[in-house]
């Protein structure tokens, strides 16, 4: 076969000739790997290079696409065709695409796409809630059915490859990119990789398949301090324990591809990291996929601006296959090259990438079907899809607290006042990584605000008024709702090393509420938990809604009660900002626990002045439950230390105080200490303090009344437990208020 030569700009480039036509390896019928083999058989080292090569499509032309038979353009965050339109796109995609076929060789390029919560780059398409929402549903079922709407919409332009899903573990939530993240623990994030099936289907060459990463390998939840792309301080025991995890199920979904992440594990970067790349990731967990560096990530390697050619020797050596140079890739090229023919990158390595690469092309069926599948193009924002978002938004709303059962909202003979800046605001209740990088306010994209929601799902008799700041509430409203919390953010930017408390405007919103004297609930639009502690004794009822995208109305579902709140929270809920890091298990006292969510219930909240048994809390730390040889048997409450502690949801003392509280108790401790009896947290207002000296035995009980002070209405009860050592001080058998 001919080979045609140019030289262009000091770099080899190749002229497109028609002679592919006749080559076997198009032939469908053939082995996978038999065609990937005969391709390779004829590819020069050049096209080897080109397709581990990925450009940036606003520096690329399709001159450039053929003559250096590129494997791969991406769009950045933000970075789209004019008109940014579903049909836009394909057109886009559709020219680049046959530039590819147009190569000496004809291999397709693969076009890759940050669709991190829907086809998120798109103006139309359905914004989807972000990963810490979705982990708050604990519903893998319904994650995958977003994997395959979203596969839909980016097939319907064109592209491929999704940059999705993020499997960091968020371990601090000053970092930016928590909101990414399904939770603090690795099993949540391991649940939802049935997105991953959804992206790509029963098989890659099905309908609408688009190949899925998982990224970022590895430990970039785990950073020091939350810094992005920071360095992640841990041993190797823990690196194994908390980030592996999610990816080892990834690799067991049959991930096509895998990005490195920019964080340093003790001080060397992963895009350089040989173990953890190869010997790790292909190696023992067997991934067969292609890895791909993240933006310029191998400019990093050395901490200096740009890339040497011992940088990219070390990310090729290191397991790289793919590299992403979005707008430095002609240098790239030509210095891969240098490295082969100096010897220093061996061909078998070249050869490896290539072989990766070319067989998930092969596998998507891109060589007998290159261009848009455009029966999908019309599905961008459907209303399909649109119910699966809403469903979504209503299963990840947390309720936190909920005083007097304000919540469920009457629809009908109501009179509600709305507020905050992120209630009727589009841009904010995306987040980043919204139709830009960083996403922005205002109306960026079609969808439903929730105050659009709150005011369609109004019934008869009820009147809904809205002021941003608050400005015209009095005491006719019966109740408020503030939207509030955080505007958007993508890395870097999102970082929030100097607090994570309400802006000065949500604060200025809430006071003038507040001061109406109108009950005030609080729904937070934010990425992460908020350090709002201080502030909640004033709410009389608080809703995490995390980044709902654009289907607001799921939010104004719950509000209103046609869906009883079902979201779990996927981090532990800090006291203070000054905790963090903060999760679960650490021993450290949090405002709301891993886990913890509220419900409506199907009446109102039980009575406090029942005999309550220890072992029925709702959430715990630290404790053991054992059996007691107390009257009436059963189980206690034991192995309690100061800072343990246990919660009690929907406790309602009515309208008017408790007098008491009786204790069941016992203690064979050498120390002494108390039982505090809290509101709402475990550093809420004391309501009852209870003294504890050894009783003569672990089963020695004895029954305590103390008095109780400003009890009313409906709270979680926390008990926390201090001692005068860090010896086990107490155990709790039951407990019960008296009137």
């Amino acid at each position: 076969m001919a080979l045609a030569i140019v030289a262009l700009v000091g770099t080899t480039v190749l002229a497109p000739t028609e002679a592919s036509a006749h080559l076997p390896y198009p032939d469908p019928s053939l082995p996978v790997a038999t065609r990937v083999s005969q391709l390779m058989s004829t590819m020069t080292l050049d096209e080897k290079i080109g397709q581990m090569t990925q450009a940036e499509r606003g520096s690329v032309s399709n001159a450039d696409i053929t003559n250096f038979a590129l494997g791969s353009v991406l769009s950045g965050g933000g970075s789209a065709p004019s008109p940014n339109t579903a049909t836009g796109w394909a057109d886009m995609y559709d020219g680049f695409q046959n530039a590819a076929l147009n190569s000496r060789l004809g291999i397709p390029l693969i076009y890759g796409a940050d669709a991190v919560h829907g086809h998120n780059n798109v103006v139309g398409a359905t914004i989807f809630p972000h990963n810490i929402g979705l982990g708050a549903t604990r519903d893998p079922a319904l994650v995958e059915q977003i994997g395959r709407a979203t596969a839909e919409e980016v097939s319907g332009t064109g592209i491929d490859w999704d940059f999705s899903p993020c499997l960091c573990v968020a371990r601090d939530d000053r970092w930016g990119r928590t909101y990414e993240s399904f939770g603090e623990k690795p099993e949540i994030a391991s649940s939802m990789t049935t997105y991953i099936t959804g992206l790509q289907g029963s098989s890659l060459n099905g309908p609408a398949s688009v190949l899925a990463t998982a990224k970022h390998f590895i430990g970039d939840g785990g950073t020091t301090n939350g810094t992005d792309q920071g360095n992640t301080q841990i041993s190797e025991a823990e690196l194994r324990a908390i980030h592996l995890p999610p990816f080892q199920a990834a690799v067991q979904k049959g991930v096509g591809s895998i990005m490195i992440s920019y964080n340093s594990w003790n001080g060397v970067k992963d895009h350089g990291n040989q173990y953890l790349i190869t010997t790790l990731l292909k190696g023992e967990l067997g991934f067969s996929g292609f890895v791909v560096s993240d933006w310029n990530g191998i400019d990093q390697i050395d901490g200096q601006p740009g890339f040497t050619a011992a940088e990219v020797t070390q990310a090729i050596n290191a397991g790289i296959d793919m590299v992403m140079v979005p707008t430095a890739w002609q240098s790239f090229i030509s210095t891969l090259r240098g490295e082969v023919q100096a010897g220093r990158v061996p061909m078998s390595r070249i050869d490896d990438a290539n072989r990766r690469i070319l067989t998930k092309k092969f596998e998507l069926g891109l060589f007998e079907k290159p261009l848009t599948d455009r029966a999908y193009t019309p599905t961008v924002g459907n209303a399909a899809h649109r119910a699966i978002a809403r469903q979504a938004v209503r299963e990840s709303q947390v309720l936190l607290k909920n005083a007097g059962n304000v919540l469920p909202l009457a629809k009908t003979n109501n009179k509600i006042f709305v507020a905050g800046k992120n209630a009727d605001n589009i841009g904010n209740q995306s987040g980043g990584w919204t139709i830009s990088w960083q996403g922005g306010s205002g109306s960026t994209t079609p969808g439903t605000t929730i105050l659009q929601g709150i005011r369609a799902a109004a019934g008869a008799g009820t009147t809904v008024t809205y002021n941003q700041a608050g400005t015209g509430i009095d005491s006719s409203y019966k109740v408020a709702v503030a939207v509030v919390g955080e505007t958007p953010y993508a890395e870097g930017a999102g970082d929030r090393p100097n607090g994570l408390g309400l802006d000065s405007a949500d604060l200025n919103t809430l006071n003038t509420l507040r001061a109406s004297g109108v009950p005030v609930v609080v729904v937070l639009v934010s990425g992460r938990p908020l350090d709002i502690a201080s502030q909640l004794p004033n709410w009389n009822a608080l809703v995490e809604s995390w980044l709902p995208g654009t289907e607001g109305n799921g939010v104004s579902d719950v509000l209103f009660g046609d869906y009883a709140p079902t979201g779990k929270l996927p981090s532990t809920w800090m006291q203070s900002a000054s905790q963090q890091p903060i999760n679960d298990g650490d021993g450290k006292p949090a405002l709301f626990p891993y886990g913890f969510g509220l419900t409506y219930g199907p009446v109102t909240t039980p009575t406090a002045y029942q005999q309550r048994q220890a072992e029925a809390f709702t959430t715990q730390s630290g404790t053991r439950t054992e059996t007691t040889t107390d009257t009436g048997g059963g189980s206690d409450v034991g192995y309690i230390t100061a800072g343990d502690w246990l919660s009690y949801a929907s406790v309602d003392f009515g309208s008017t105080t408790g007098t008491s509280v009786t204790t069941r108790l016992a203690s064979g401790a050498s120390v002494t200490g108390s039982v505090q009896y809290r509101l709402d947290s475990t550093t809420g207002p004391v309501i009852a303090t209870v003294p504890v000296s050894n009783t003569g035995g672990w089963q020695t009980w004895t029954s305590t009344t103390t008095n109780l002070t400003g009890a009313t209405g409906s709270h979680t009860v926390f008990i926390t437990f201090t001692s005068s050592g860090a010896a086990d001080v107490v155990n709790l058998n039951w407990f019960t208020f008296n009137q």
